[in-house]
């Protein structure tokens, strides 16, 4: 098996040991098929599957078993269950002292996160497991990850799955996953959403204008796109607020969060289609801001991200307030960047006052010049993660 940043053996700072460590409960949320559940399984104990109902009534039959056991009990797609976060509760208080006792799996976070803010508040910590990333990934699967994205199943390991896999997952999304998790539309509303969704990656979000190529509200959209987003599908990436002397942009960016699920619905095949496509440096561009983010959430790093663009066409593809610190990233889909590339970064990041600036590229090499860094995503994610 694969081993993920998160569980990493012999890394006493991985994600996951650390926080079953510390807490009785820990949550482990991401999208479908993203690896939770061959992770949790990886680590032993008890395993439930809560969609199943078999597995529910095992669960309840077996319950004074389970409260009592000294091994960790794993509790798959626990929204299934609204029910056992009460006796989670109980079986928890009964002994505070002991951590590591249960380890839930969701698959959408918000169900998870009301049952556990209303029933598990000071006794769970929340880690989330995205597809398989940069850092995770020998060579070979590295240069597929952009193309293909990384769920285990789509082509990012052994070649084969893309785009056939993407589409037959967006489908049963959209057939039977979203609306049992509360979306209230028809599929195949949900899907021409899909696609006008990839259509403006990368783009500020208008609700308005994909409200009128729905027939709905832009209320209603953005309801929509709550679920979407709350199913670790898409990501909207805020604006930048700051006291500048421009007035900026306070639209957020929408994102596909996946860049495999994005060339699915766009059409492409390839990595020869991909390149001739007039988007593929707003997919480039997704697709470098998901990595980074993604490694500092498995670093378990404290961060704030936005994107930033003025009136007069500054731009910055990825602020990141780190600690007391504010890093400036722009990202550009070229090997050979000149002077110009950055000394625009410079003009833009010296307008929020950035402690350090990041042109990722896909030049193969690491410069630095006092605040100023030129890297490719390899470097960049060895960054964000804190190891250089």
């Amino acid at each position: 098996m694969l081993e993920r940043r998160i569980a990493a053996s012999g890394e006493s700072s991985a994600l996951l040991p650390s926080r079953l460590d510390a807490y009785p409960a820990v949550a482990i949320v991401g999208p479908r098929q993203c690896g939770k559940t061959t992770l949790a399984r990886s680590l032993g104990g008890r395993y439930y599957d809560l969609e199943q109902e078999t597995d529910r009534l095992r669960l309840d039959i077996e319950w004074a078993d389970v409260a009592a056991s000294g091994s960790l009990v794993i509790l798959d797609e626990v929204q299934a269950a609204p029910e056992v976060f009460a006796r989670l509760r109980g079986a928890i208080d009964a002994d505070r002292r002991r951590n590591g006792r249960f380890l839930l799996l969701g698959s959408v976070s918000p169900a998870l996160m009301m049952r556990a803010s209303e029933s598990l508040a000071g006794r769970l910590s929340v880690i989330e497991l995205t597809p398989l990333s940069f850092g995770e990934l020998d060579a070979e699967a590295r240069a597929r990850l952009w193309l293909c994205g990384g769920f285990p199943d789509g082509g990012v390991l052994h070649a084969r799955g893309f785009p056939e896999w993407q589409h037959d997952y967006l489908n049963l999304l959209s057939q039977r996953d979203l609306p049992s998790w509360g979306l209230p539309a028809r599929a195949a509303v949900t899907r021409r959403l899909f696609r006008m969704l990839a259509a403006g990656h990368g783009q500020q979000w208008n609700a308005s204008q994909i409200g009128k190529s729905l027939g709905m509200s832009y209320h209603t959209v953005n309801r929509y796109v709550d679920h979407l987003e709350d199913a670790f599908l898409v990501r909207r990436l805020p604006a930048y607020h700051a006291n500048v002397r421009k007035r900026l942009v306070k639209r957020p960016k929408m994102y596909w969060r996946d860049s495999g699920l994005l060339h699915s619905l766009l059409g492409v095949g390839s990595f020869d289609e991909l390149l001739r496509q007039p988007w593929v440096g707003s997919s480039w561009e997704g697709h470098v801001v998901d990595q980074i983010i993604t490694a500092m959430q498995q670093a378990g790093r404290r961060f704030g991200v936005w994107y930033m663009r003025s009136s007069d066409g500054r731009e910055i593809d990825l602020v990141i307030e780190v600690g007391s610190e504010m890093w400036a990233v722009e990202v550009k889909l070229t090997t050979r960047p000149g002077p110009a590339d950055m000394a625009r970064l410079k003009r833009s990041a010296d307008l929020i006052g950035a402690d350090h600036r990041f042109l990722v590229t896909r030049r193969p090499d690491l410069t630095r010049s006092g605040t100023q860094t030129m890297c490719d995503l390899a470097g960049m994610v060895a960054i964000a993660a804190g190891e250089t």
